[in-house]
């Protein structure tokens, strides 16, 4: 059997929205099935999940190789278990999820965090590849963030998903909020957090904040409202978030591909988050240090991108020899935004783990 004989179905579950779709050799087959996550209770929501697979089969009209899908952690992902979730708080005490779904279609089914196969997703065919295509240097490595529901993440090494020995790797969402230490980031860098942060700067009530896109468009003058607040509410976004970026590159040594829906508002916050990422901390004797070990550049901006794509190496002599070496003094790293959507580097990544598992 070859790549292109498989049809895989998968399924992008957030806490907001349920896509489904079927891919095969990683392009996209008939129309996705979209279905809301809110739901009255558990049995609810598992009947929208066989529901949809069921709709993209029968639209089809073919046989699925297998299933392969993301959900908002935590969960033993190896073992399809779904645990404890914050978005979806009917998932109470471990619900075999994989199993469930083996058992109705009667074919392998593969789960993994939603953070984890959007960073698969762009690292195989989205912002990576496109980084690689202009660079002499070749980066192997990828952190992947999303913004929506809430904060998810994930860790690509070498082509590889790192899940962690507890299905935890990558969870970012975790990262204190360096404004208020007594918070996760997640408290900020979310939906209700950007409103909460347009809420404080005008003094109008959460309820009555305007959605994201619209505290977006009124910080572009797009749309009538207090630009100055929407400005400096997606300035601390952009802030909270390069500080949280930081702490993690400081392990990954990664480029940084950002998805999820709050993503299309990178005009306003991006350069704000890779401007903190290249802070500095203060030494004992009032002299700084960098932030990182390396340098984070803003890919979406030109001349920064200009900038990482400058070729700064040089030869250096071998001791005691003829020989020369090529060498990288500064340490780059590219900061972007997804290139294959949110929901398309999901699908991506689905598709690429099944096939990985189901080839082994």
């Amino acid at each position: 059997m070859t790549k292109t004989d498989h049809l895989i179905l998968t399924l992008d579950a957030g806490g907001t929205n349920l896509v489904f779709s079927a891919t095969e050799n990683g392009n996209l087959l008939g129309k996705k099935v979209h279905m809301p996550s809110a739901s009255q209770n558990l049995e609810e929501f598992l009947k929208k999940v066989s529901l949809g697979f069921s709709t993209l089969q029968k639209q089809l009209n073919r046989r699925a190789t297998a299933i392969s899908f993301c959900f908002p952690g935590p969960a033993d992902y190896e073992s399809g278990i779904i645990g404890d979730l914050e978005n979806l708080p009917f998932f109470r005490g471990g619900v075999p999820l994989a199993r469930m779904l083996e058992n109705e279609f009667h074919i392998p089914v593969f789960i993994n965090n939603d953070g984890d196969l959007f960073t698969l997703g762009e690292a195989l065919a989205g912002l990576l590849p496109e980084i690689n295509r202009q660079t002499k240097k070749k980066f192997k490595n990828l952190l992947g963030v999303t913004l929506g529901t809430g904060f998810g993440g994930g860790i690509v090494n070498n082509g590889k998903l790192y899940r962690g020995d507890n299905s935890a790797g990558g969870e970012i969402n975790r990262m204190s909020n360096f404004i208020n230490r007594n918070q996760s980031a997640e408290e900020v860098l979310s939906i209700r957090g950007i409103r909460h942060l347009f809420a404080q700067q005008t003094g109008v009530s959460f309820d009555d904040t305007p959605v994201p896109y619209d505290i977006f468009q009124i910080g572009m003058a797009k749309k009538t409202g207090n630009q100055q607040a929407a400005i400096e509410a997606w300035k601390i976004f952009g802030q909270v978030l390069g500080d949280a970026l930081a702490n993690a590159v400081s392990l990954t040594d990664s480029c940084v591909a950002i998805g999820g829906g709050l993503s299309g508002a990178h005009p306003l916050f991006l350069q704000y988050a890779v401007d903190q990422m290249n802070n500095t901390f203060q030494k004992a004797d009032n002299s700084h240090m960098s932030r990182m070990e390396i340098k984070a550049y803003n890919w979406e901006n030109p001349n920064e991108k200009k900038a990482f794509l400058k070729d700064d190496s040089v030869l250096v002599d071998v001791p005691f020899s003829d020989e020369k070496l090529r060498f990288y003094p500064v340490k780059k790293i590219a900061v972007g935004i997804n290139r294959l959507g949110t929901s398309g580097a999901v699908a991506h990544g689905a598709y690429s783990f099944a096939i990985n598992q189901l080839e082994k």
